[in-house]
């Protein structure tokens, strides 16, 4: 997966981030004899995951590798051809 870059982009970064901030308050409010803080840091575990996915939508995450096939008739064609270009 370290080839593909998997996770490293800003998107992914962003989102984890904002998650992290999140469980870190959530840990708080469980001390605290506090409902509210523990739901609103729930709605900010949350709100990682959304933003991460809009920011990947958005065209900063990981972008589709031109080593990956759609379809079995496009590796097919893509096998074909190197086997007629290496005759």
């Amino acid at each position: 997966m370290a080839a593909a870059a998997h996770g490293h982009t800003p998107a992914a970064w962003t989102g984890v981030i904002i998650s992290f901030v999140g469980f870190g308050a959530a840990g708080v409010a469980m001390i605290l004899p506090s409902v509210l803080f523990v739901w609103v840091s729930l709605a900010i575990i949350l709100l990682g995951g959304v933003v991460g996915k809009a920011m990947s939508m958005a065209g900063m995450g990981q972008q589709p590798s031109p080593n990956v096939y759609k379809s079995a008739e496009e590796q097919l064609a893509a096998r074909e051809a190197r086997a007629v270009v290496a005759a």
